[in-house]
């Protein structure tokens, strides 16, 4: 399921949203130009477990890089479609969550859980030393927050069904249920297939994006949203 839209109205100009957005786009053009895919971008200020976990083994400075990479790498991406993906899912459901937090808690929240995200998945492969990038882990506490928050609003979903793609509104809870039990469901497989060492082999980190959930909705509950929604934005 793609989701295209939510039907949630933001009563404020969500500026540290698109702030975020348009540093994330002005970073992976920086990426493009500095060719090979910015793979030299990507091993200064991806996030590398080891340089975290076991900085002792790979020498002075190791420490400081992993600790520049929990934040630097959620700005950074692996590719156009990874940007595309994690910026369409931050533009439907960051506006609303900055209404209710504020703009200084939503940052909060956002980095706060983007430390997290990557703080779990590098606890589960903690000798990796392949980079980790991308704002998913951030962007999926920015869902679990939504989850709570606007658990009865609509989602425009665009739904493939082999040559059909109707557009189906679905409830936030459920939509961003199934979400989160995929993203449990895969990094569970990724374990098992590999021995807690999903990450170290490269590809998807999906415990990042369950730690990242999560976070959303502890750091929520330590937050508190100035506001809630208004019923009426609630229920179509």
């Amino acid at each position: 399921m793609i989701p295209l839209r939510d039907t949630i109205p933001s009563r404020t100009v969500p500026i540290v949203r698109s702030a975020i957005l348009a540093a994330c786009v002005g970073v992976f053009v920086l990426q493009l130009l500095a060719g090979n895919g910015g793979q030299a971008l990507v091993d200064a200020f991806g996030f590398v477990p080891a340089r975290l976990f076991h900085s002792g083994e790979l020498g002075p400075g190791s420490f400081s890089l992993g600790l520049a990479g929990l934040f630097a790498s959620m700005f950074l991406h692996g590719g156009l479609m990874h940007l595309a993906g994690n910026m369409l899912f931050l533009w439907i459901f960051g506006d609303n969550v900055e209404d209710a937090l504020g703009h200084g808690r939503f940052l909060l929240l956002y980095v706060g859980s983007g430390v997290l995200a990557a703080l779990l998945q590098g606890v589960l492969a903690p000798s990796s030393l392949v980079p980790m990038v991308g704002a998913s882990g951030a962007i999926a506490g920015v869902l679990g927050a939504y989850f709570v928050l606007y658990p009865h609003a609509r989602v425009v979903t665009l739904v493939p069904l082999f040559f059909l793609f109707p557009l189906v509104e679905v409830p936030a809870f459920l939509f961003l249920l199934l979400w989160f039990l995929l993203q449990f469901w895969q990094g569970s497989a990724a374990l098992v297939a590999s021995g807690k060492a999903g990450a170290a082999a490269g590809g998807v980190a999906w415990w990042a994006h369950v730690g990242g959930f999560a976070a959303g909705i502890a750091l929520l509950a330590l937050l508190k949203p100035r506001r809630r929604p208004a019923p009426r934005y609630w229920i179509r």
